[in-house]
């Protein structure tokens, strides 16, 4: 994982990391998580890609990497509840893309907040669905104006 250390964070920084850490291992077909702001800002972030690149010594530049899915997340989102507005559907739970070679699902969290992630073309939509809903259910009363804060400054101070 390549998010910022939680050494110093507070107890529910250090728990919203250890959720997105458990999201990516424990769930197949799971490549890449995100949380980004309802201002589009990376809160969270798991990278393995981008952190094998760097174990092999190589740089890839940005395709691929958290900051991408971050973006795409953040677009997909603001899409998403623009279609929403214009077709009176109401709020936007739940997003997924599915593409030849992979799958970006995007699910609200709280006061704009979304959860990112790609996935394999062949993964289990329902399992990856259900565990997001999980995650977004034990994170969503906790990320409070603060804890975004607090997560910012992390993710900006690790870069």
């Amino acid at each position: 994982m390549t998010a910022p250390s939680t050494f110093g964070l507070s107890t529910e920084a250090r728990n919203l990391h250890w959720l997105l850490s458990n999201l990516v291992e424990e769930v197949p077909g799971v490549h890449s998580v995100t949380v980004v702001s309802s201002d589009g800002l990376m809160l969270l972030s798991s990278d393995p890609g981008h952190q094998a690149a760097q174990v092999a010594g190589r740089q890839d530049g940005p395709r691929g990497s958290s900051a991408d899915l971050a973006t795409i997340v953040s677009g997909i989102g603001s899409l998403t509840v623009g279609a929403a507005k214009l077709m009176d559907g109401g709020g936007v739970k739940q997003t997924m893309v599915a593409m030849d070679e992979g799958s970006v699902f995007v699910m609200s969290i709280s006061d704009g907040s979304l959860l990112g992630v790609h996935a394999t073309p062949d993964c289990d939509m329902s399992v990856i669905a259900y565990h997001m809903a999980l995650f977004v259910g034990r994170a969503g009363h906790v990320l409070t104006p603060e804890l975004r804060s607090e997560l910012r400054k992390s993710m900006e101070s690790a870069q």
